[in-house]
């Protein structure tokens, strides 16, 4: 096996063999009503019980196919785990499961797969509780399904929204979109009436949260932000799951809240139009640039511009300069607009087109728009 695998730090990789060890391979069922127990021991046995929520057969056996494969790129690996969203939470539990007094919390699956490795990824993959489509789910029905859809959706919409307001920090977002809506998991999960009694006759998301509050006194976004963090993910990440569905939300929150109501409009579900509205407003996207998106939406992910997910070689400035040129302004503007001399905006570009393997400065716009770096 060659490929990352060589690159495995050694510091918790015991720790990493044993988590692999203890991993559920059978998935419980969700429990009779039992309306005498209290919501506490509910939720912990719900958190528990994801534990073993399972993983989509196809994934698994592409992740297994890539690994198989050592030629395959990383971005191939990290294109199969995202495909499904047991995978993810899987791969990030355990990366930060290891030592991170040096080095921090994990964010995105790539770098999960840089400190795990590929034969701890293959491990991990043999050892998944999956589904099909074509069999029954024993405990989930059509849940899985229908969530990992919703997920994959949602990340979509996020991509878009990110590269169109060029967010710095997308490939933390896109993880957070995937992991949005853990928390119906465990509500599925702990009370028999969810979805559909809960939900009662709401259909937009913003009904449907404010149904939870009412009837649970708790809403799926904040279970999922408490459930990321007993999973140890990095605060960031359980902070934009739990305020997704915050009308003040900002930042990576207030991205997955507009991507998660793209998403039910690709879907065809309802959405209301003034918290379209707002959403978009909280991050500066106007209605005609909202009207855009929507019609974009349903074309998403179709292949045609498939996600890139290799590291960028280029500095921050260095990426600055290039976006400034990538809207049509010469060396004299981008050094005005980023408070640089003009020779340094040259000094950029050069350093930019060599890493690059570009010509020109027409080839380096393009080749950093496909691969999703500006």
């Amino acid at each position: 096996m060659t490929g990352l695998s060589g690159r495995i730090h050694a510091t918790g990789n015991d720790r990493v063999q044993a988590l692999i060890s203890k991993t559920p391979t059978s998935a419980a069922a969700p429990p009779a009503d039992r309306p005498s127990e209290g919501h506490g021991r509910r939720l912990t046995a719900a958190f528990e019980a994801l534990e073993a929520f399972p993983a989509l057969e196809e994934s698994r056996t592409r992740v297994l196919r890539v690994v198989g494969e050592s030629s395959s790129p990383t971005g191939e690996l990290v294109e199969a785990v995202e495909s499904d969203v047991a995978l993810v939470t899987t791969v990030l539990r355990l990366a930060n499961a290891v030592d991170s007094r040096k080095r921090g919390k994990v964010a995105t699956v790539r770098d999960a797969i840089e400190l795990l490795g590929w034969e701890q990824l293959e491990q991990l993959a043999r050892r998944a509780q999956t589904f099909d489509f074509f069999e029954r789910s024993p405990g989930w029905e059509s849940m899985p399904e229908r969530f990992r859809l919703h997920a994959v959706a949602t990340q979509a919409a996020a991509d878009k929204i990110a590269r169109e307001t060029a967010y710095e920090a997308r490939d933390e977002l896109l993880t957070a979109a995937l992991l949005h809506d853990i928390g119906k998991l465990v509500l599925v999960h702990s009370y028999p009436a969810y979805p559909d009694e809960i939900h009662g006759e709401a259909r937009s998301p913003g009904e449907r949260v404010h149904r939870e509050r009412l009837e649970l006194g708790v809403d799926h976004a904040v279970v999922g932000g408490v459930l990321a963090r007993r999973w140890g993910l990095p605060d960031g990440l359980a902070s934009a799951i739990e305020r997704h569905h915050s009308d003040d939300a900002e930042g990576a929150a207030a991205m997955i809240r507009l991507a998660d109501m793209l998403a039910h409009y690709g879907h065809g579900e309802a959405i209301d139009r003034n918290e379209l509205l707002e959403a978009g407003d909280a991050l500066e996207i106007s209605p005609d640039e909202l009207r855009g998106l929507m019609y974009e939406f349903p074309y998403v992910g179709d292949g045609n511009g498939r996600r890139h997910v290799d590291p960028c070689p280029l500095s921050k400035r260095e990426l600055d300069v290039l976006r400034k040129l990538a809207e049509g302004k010469v060396y004299k503007q981008i050094a005005g607009e980023l408070e640089l001399s003009t020779s340094t905006v040259r000094t950029h570009l050069h350093n930019t087109y060599a890493k690059l393997g570009a010509a020109d400065r027409a080839q380096a716009v393009l080749t950093a728009s496909a691969r999703g770096w500006i």
